[in-house]
C-alpha cells in the first residue's frame, strides 16, 4: 500500500485509455544499466509478475510502477582514478595535464569505474485516478519528477498540475494545533514538527506526544508554523500532513481493513489496491474540503487560516524526532 504520496492534478484535455497507455508504457520498459550507462528508468508490471500489464485496473483506478536503476559511483574514487591518470600523463610528458584535458580525464575515468559500481533500485508505485483527474506518486520528489516526466513523454496530452487549496497547509495546521482539534473528521494525532520563521530557524518536534496542550499552542502563538502534523481520518486511516500537501507515514487502521483477512495469495493485489484507492479516494477531497477547497488555476497563492487565541504560556519540554516509515508494498 501507499506510505508517502506526491500529489498532482492532472490538467484538463487528458482522454484515459488504458489500451493505448498501455501500448505505448510497453514502448519504455525497463531495461538494467548497461556497462557505462550510470543510470537507467522504465515501467514495470505494478503486480510483480513477469509479463503481467504495466497498467493495472481495480475498481477503475489505474496502477502503474516504475524501476530506476542508478550506478553507485563515490565521487571520492573518481577523483582517486583521475588523479592516477593525470600523474601518469604528466610522467610521460613531463607537463601536467591542462584544465580542459582534466576534464576529459574524469570522464575516461568514470567510464572505466562504471562497469565495476554498484547498483541500487528504486521502485515507485503510482496511482492514476481518471474519473478525479488526480495523479499521485509513492515516493521522494525526485522519484516523483521522474515519474512525471516519463508520463508526460508517454502519454498524448498528458499534463499535470500542482494540486493547491485556498488555504496554506501550514496556516490551517497552525490553526488547528491553536484551537486543540481538526476540523470534521479528522483528529490531531500525536506527532508533529513547528518551525520558527524568522532567521533562528528553531525547530521543536513531538513525537509520541499530546498535541492539545497549552505548550504547543504557545509555540503557535509564538510564530512557530507546523511543517508536519500527524492526523487521523475518519478512524480509518492515519497519515502526516506536511507544509507542501504531501501525504506520508499513511497507515490503513482496522476498520479499513476489515476483511482483508483471509484473502487468497493471488487476490491480495486487488484487495490491497481496492482499499488503498478507495480509502484515499475519500479522504483526498475531505481534506482538501478542510484546507479551504482546490484552489483554481490563475487564483492568487493560498491564504493561511487564521490561528485561534492563543493558550497561557508554559514550560517547553523536550521533543523526539520520529522517523519516516519505509515504502511498503502493495
Amino acid at each position: 500500500m501507499f506510505k508517502n504520496l506526491h500529489l498532482l492534478r492532472i490538467a484538463p484535455g487528458w482522454t484515459a485509455d488504458a489500451a493505448q497507455a498501455e501500448e505505448r508504457l510497453a514502448r519504455e520498459p525497463f531495461q538494467p544499466c548497461g556497462a557505462t550507462q550510470p543510470e537507467s528508468a522504465g515501467w514495470v508490471p505494478p503486480r510483480g509478475t513477469p509479463h503481467a500489464p504495466l497498467i493495472e485496473l481495480v475498481q477503475g483506478q489505474w496502477l502503474l510502477a516504475l524501476m530506476t536503476e542508478r550506478k553507485m559511483l563515490p565521487s571520492s574514487v573518481v577523483k582517486d582514478r583521475s588523479a592516477e591518470i593525470a600523474a601518469r600523463l604528466e610522467q610521460e610528458r613531463g607537463y601536467k595535464p591542462g584544465r580542459r584535458e582534466a576534464k576529459e580525464i574524469k570522464e575516461q575515468a568514470t567510464l572505466e569505474l562504471l562497469p565495476l559500481a554498484f547498483t541500487k533500485r528504486a521502485y515507485t508505485r503510482i496511482w492514476i485516478d481518471p474519473q478525479a483527474g488526480l495523479l499521485a506518486i509513492d515516493g521522494s520528489a525526485t522519484q516523483a519528477e521522474g515519474v512525471v516526466t516519463l508520463l508526460v513523454k508517454a502519454l498524448d496530452g498528458f499534463a499535470v498540475l500542482p494540486l493547491q487549496t485556498q488555504q496554506s497547509p501550514a496556516g490551517c495546521m497552525a490553526a488547528w494545533l491553536a484551537e486543540g482539534e481538526a476540523p470534521g473528521s479528522f483528529f490531531l494525532d500525536r506527532e508533529c514538527e513547528l518551525k520558527s520563521p524568522d532567521e533562528m530557524r528553531s525547530v521543536v518536534r513531538y513525537a509520541r506526544h499530546a498535541l492539545d496542550t497549552d505548550e504547543v499552542k504557545q509555540h503557535i502563538a509564538a510564530g512557530k508554523r507546523p511543517t508536519r502534523l500527524a492526523l487521523s481520518w475518519n478512524e480509518r486511516v492515519a497519515f502526516t500532513l506536511t507544509d507542501t500537501l504531501q501525504l506520508k507515514k499513511i497507515e490503513f487502521l482496522d476498520t479499513a481493513l476489515e476483511g482483508r483477512d483471509g484473502v487468497a495469495e493471488d487476490e491480495a493485489f486487488d484487495a490491497d489496491a481496492a482499499i488503498a484507492t478507495g480509502e484515499l479516494r475519500r479522504l483526498i477531497p475531505a481534506l482538501l474540503e478542510a484546507l479551504g477547497g482546490e484552489q483554481a488555476e490563475g487564483q492568487p497563492a493560498a491564504a493561511s487560516a487564521p490561528a485561534a487565541a492563543p493558550a497561557p504560556a508554559s514550560t517547553e519540554a523536550p521533543a523526539e524526532t520520529a522517523d519516516s516509515a519505509d515504502a511498503a508494498p502493495w
